[in-house]
């Protein structure tokens, strides 16, 4: 094994573990909430774990039972005075020598209520660190179109290269992509039957363009596919490293080179490039040089040696690609906690209300669970400055916690807080038999729901790397060493 395998792997397991420990942290904090207001309010605490099922490790300490469970899901404070939960957390076993209290709705409300205000305040804490040391930018590509895919909806509608969007659906843009209000996301988020572009053409001219869509289809196992126009950003590349011996080399092509015209037409996106080189054909490229003068050079695609016979082997110029120009956004923003709280809590009520609009193709199916959310914990860690954006990504997540925690569903805290709350002020108790069996449904109905949203969690890590993805680093053979 190299030392540079070996860094990698270390690399992979730190960020593991941290993903692991920034994920429980959480919950253990949401779960903390119950049990510090259980104990002033002065209920019984039968077992504090993290995860749920048989624990994989316990240990009691002053009448508490902690431990951790072997289902990698949520987590649980067993307090027998409040509403059954034996079906989750399990049977409870109140040592001979304890008396329960009795206590008073307004207890059960408060106990209740204080997961979810822990995670809020947890957002608040991890909102601060992030007003301190800044997030990225999350704002990419400029809103003019750079490439229009061959018979999709934006084709036939019209639209080309070159076209500038500046609303979607009445909606004004600024970027392609970034904080939910970009091209992409109003496309893939949206419940008219057409979308409408008002587009500015490179004349001038400001017109609107309604646009069918397309859901491409997916494996049973993959989650379903969002609206699609056949749109890509129009993105201005330069050459960033040039191979030995490859074609680009061979051409004259410098580190540097920026591209501005293939065969006499405006390159708009680096795809036109990748279509021409399918051609096999040889075309010209004209590039703008670091000095700012302007050359044209003939290429034409190779493939590598060592591509010979493997699959997905094409022809390419060898050429690495860097974007340039002001459409890359790579600034570090400061929001205060106060934005940064008032927008996670927008996104929710938007992902919430996108999930229930009968013409939207948002469903439950495009919801994360532990998978999911770990798996996307851990691609951010493996980015450069990755560690800004897992900081912003908690306070998203202990507010949509929260949020989903207040719900006022069964089993989940907001369903308690209503229960009580209806029991304070009717001075009714509802039957714990009654309660038990609306419990139980809807813990079927979470476990189904927790079931299905997981198997698309695990779906997406399973998809894998397509054929051109798995080649090697290519190689070029000059004619000189054959």
């Amino acid at each position: 094994m190299t030392m540079d395998s070996f860094t990698s792997i270390l690399s992979t397991v730190f960020i593991i573990i941290a993903v692991i420990l920034l994920f429980n942290f959480m919950i253990f904090f949401h779960e903390l909430g119950h049990f510090l207001a259980a104990r002033w309010r002065g209920l019984y605490v039968d077992r504090f774990q993290i995860w749920f099922g048989k624990p994989i490790w316990k240990k009691k300490i002053n009448g508490v039972q902690y431990g951790l469970g072997w289902l990698p899901a949520g987590g649980f404070v067993s307090l027998p005075q409040m509403a059954p939960m034996e079906e989750i957390e399990g049977e409870v076993e109140i040592p001979e020598d304890v008396k329960l209290k009795e206590i008073t709705p307004k207890d059960k409300i408060i106990v209740a209520a204080a997961g979810p205000i822990f995670s809020f305040l947890l957002a608040v804490i991890f909102a601060v660190i992030v007003w301190f040391t800044g997030k990225p930018v999350d704002q990419f590509g400029s809103t003019v179109i750079g490439y229009v895919m061959p018979d999709s909806p934006a084709a036939q509608a019209g639209i080309v290269p070159g076209d500038q969007i500046l609303a979607v659906d009445g909606t004004p843009v600024t970027s392609w992509v970034g904080n939910m209000s970009g091209v992409k996301e109003l496309i893939m988020l949206g419940e008219e039957e057409k979308v409408t572009f008002t587009v500015k053409t490179p004349s001038g001219e400001v017109k609107d363009v309604e646009c069918g869509f397309q859901i491409p289809e997916t494996s049973w196992w993959q989650r379903k596919a969002l609206r699609q126009v056949g749109l890509i950003p129009a993105t201005p590349f330069a050459v960033d490293k040039v191979l030995p011996d490859s074609p680009a080399a061979l051409a004259g092509l410098k580190s540097g080179d920026v591209v501005e015209k293939a065969n006499g037409q405006k390159v708009w996106s680096f795809i036109t490039l990748e279509e021409l080189l399918k051609s096999e054909k040889p075309f010209s490229l004209e590039v703008r040089g670091e000095n700012g003068e302007t050359r044209t050079v003939e290429v034409h695609g190779t493939v590598p040696s060592n591509w010979q016979g493997k699959e997905g082997a094409r022809p390419i110029l060898g050429a690495l690609w860097k974007p340039v120009g002001s459409d890359v956004v790579n600034s570090i923003a400061y929001p205060t906690p106060l934005a940064q709280i008032k927008q996670s809590v927008k996104w929710m009520g938007d992902t919430l209300q996108k999930v229930a609009a009968p013409n939207s193709s948002v469903g439950i199916e495009h919801l994360s669970g532990p998978v999911g959310i770990a798996n996307h914990f851990y691609t951010i860690l493996t980015v450069d400055g990755g560690w800004r954006i897992a900081l912003w990504f908690a306070v998203i997540l202990n507010i949509n916690l929260a949020i989903l925690n207040m719900l006022p569903l069964p089993v989940v805290d907001g369903g308690h807080v209503v229960i009580n709350t209806f029991e304070w002020v009717t001075k009714k108790t509802i039957s714990l038999k009654v309660l038990g069996a609306v419990q139980m449904g809807f813990i079927l109905l979470l476990g189904f729901v927790f079931i299905f949203v997981t198997s698309k969690d695990v779906g997406e890590l399973f998809n894998g790397k397509s054929a051109s993805e798995k080649l090697p680093e290519p190689i070029f053979q000059s004619s000189s060493k054959n």
